[in-house]
C-alpha cells in the first residue's frame, strides 16, 4: 500500500468550541442542509462515538454514489476529530482509504485548524495530484460552508 501524507494549517474567526460543535457535533445535519450534492448521512453502525460508521450519499453530475465514513477518535475537550473515508461507489478506485486527523486550537479570538490527511493507495500506486486536489477541494468546501453558516447565524 502506498502512503501519502499532507499537513495543512488554516485559521478561522470562529472560536474552537463553536467551530467544533458546528463541524463535528452538528456536522451531519449542517452538511446535508448546506451542501446540495450531499443528500443523506446515516449511521450504519455504532452510536456516534469512535468506531461509528456513516454512509454519506451524494449526487454529482446526476449520478448517486456513497462513501463510508468511520469515526476513529472524537474528543470535545481537546477539539480533535479523526476519521477515515473508505469504500463505496463514490470512492476513487486507486484508493484503499483516506484518513483525516483534525485539531482545533484557540488563536487570536478564533481558531487555528490543523489537518493531517493520509491517502492509502492500492499497491504502491503513486497518488495522482488530481485525486489529492479533489479530496482537498471537497473537504474545504464543506468546511467553508459550515464556517460561513456559523458566522452568519
Amino acid at each position: 500500500m502506498g502512503v501519502h501524507t499532507f499537513e495543512e494549517e488554516s485559521t478561522s474567526p470562529v472560536p474552537p468550541a463553536k467551530l467544533f460543535k458546528a463541524t463535528v457535533i452538528d456536522g451531519d445535519e449542517l452538511t446535508t442542509k448546506l451542501i446540495p450534492a450531499i443528500q443523506n448521512i446515516e449511521i450504519v453502525e455504532g452510536s456516534g462515538g469512535p468506531g461509528t460508521v456513516k454512509k454519506v450519499t451524494a449526487v454529482e453530475d446526476g449520478k448517486t454514489s456513497y462513501v463510508l465514513h468511520k469515526i476513529d477518535a472524537i474528543d470535545e475537550a481537546t477539539y480533535t476529530y479523526d476519521y477515515t473515508i473508505s469504500g463505496g461507489t463514490g470512492f476513487q478506485e486507486i484508493l484503499e482509504k483516506v484518513s483525516f486527523k483534525t485539531k482545533l486550537e484557540a488563536a487570536d479570538g478564533g481558531s487555528k485548524i490543523k489537518v493531517s490527511v493520509t491517502f492509502h493507495t492500492k499497491g504502491d500506486a503513486p497518488l495522482p495530484d488530481e485525486v489529492h486536489q479533489d479530496v482537498k477541494k471537497k473537504s474545504q468546501g464543506i468546511f467553508k460552508a459550515i464556517e460561513g453558516y456559523v458566522l452568519s447565524n
